[in-house]
């Protein structure tokens, strides 16, 4: 009984503080390809006026693309959003045309005709992750204009096909994130047979970044095994990218494209590359 007390009691003080650094979704205007959209994004912020570091972070597909009711899910991380507030951080979830709730039309590398979902063929998916990447600049541009970020402070990272956008986005504006976090990154998976071809061309938009990445996968991926994924490593280091490969071990029952969502996997990697990039974490 005692101890059942002491759970509750733990439990009182954690929700107010879990609810405390939520904020509302905003639908964020940006001018996108000359128009002007609303990009559905979350921001949570721990207490304070700032300005904070910062996490601008990525959503992936929708599986094979073929189940519309998937795009209107927004992508919210959880243990991800607490790992990084706690420590005093601002996280940002922004989500892309016709995503999670925002405004314009979904279109990152479909079949023709659309509905047999993401296509296999380079010369429609790569232009697919080309319009990702204008997305991710207009909503990237947008939070970094909040009074309480940090424009010195900034780490992109994502999951899937967030991951491998945000090694490209690093490497198309170089001067802007101090660090880049890859969780279980690619773009097509491997039932693909251009899988590597696609993901090849992607991840080489990233070499140009200055700096050392973070690239994290999991055993047992479906849709990218470790092999397929040190190959893209190994490619992208041979033309120059930089960083550092980790191999983590899922829990059991679940599967390596899910690591994102159990911290103690990931906590004491993160935290040290954080840090050797001159991004203290709060105790």
């Amino acid at each position: 009984m005692r101890l059942l007390r002491l759970l509750l009691c733990a439990l009182a003080l954690a929700l107010p503080a879990a609810a405390a650094m939520a904020q509302d979704l905003t639908m964020m205007p940006v001018t996108i390809e000359g128009r002007t959209v609303r990009l559905a994004t979350k921001i949570y912020k721990p207490a304070g006026d700032g300005p904070f570091p910062t996490l601008i972070f990525h959503h992936g597909s929708t599986g094979n693309g073929r189940n519309t009711a998937i795009f209107d899910r927004f992508f919210d991380p959880t243990p991800l959003v607490q790992w990084f507030v706690q420590r005093g951080w601002v996280v940002a979830l922004p989500s892309r045309r016709g995503r999670g709730g925002s405004e314009g039309y979904y279109d990152e590398g479909f079949h023709i005709p659309r509905e047999q979902g993401y296509s296999c063929e380079p010369s429609l998916s790569v232009p697919g992750a080309e319009r990702a990447l204008r997305d991710i600049d207009a909503a990237s541009e947008a939070i970094l204009a909040l009074p309480y970020v940090d424009r010195s402070r900034i780490v992109v990272g994502g999951q899937s096909r967030g991951g491998i956008l945000s090694v490209a986005w690093a490497g198309r504006h170089p001067d802007k994130a101090r660090a880049v976090i890859n969780f279980v990154g690619g773009w097509m998976g491997t039932a693909c047979s251009t899988a590597s071809t696609i993901n090849g061309q992607i991840f080489a938009k990233g070499t140009a970044y200055r700096g050392e990445m973070l690239w994290l996968y999991g055993e047992g991926d479906p849709y990218y095994p470790l092999s397929h994924s040190r190959a893209n490593f190994a490619a992208f280091q041979s033309g120059g990218g930089k960083g550092s490969f980790h191999e983590l071990q899922p829990p059991q029952g679940r599967d390596g494209h899910s690591v994102l969502f159990f911290p103690n996997l990931w906590t004491d990697l993160v935290g040290a590359y954080l840090r050797n990039q001159g991004l203290p974490l709060q105790p």
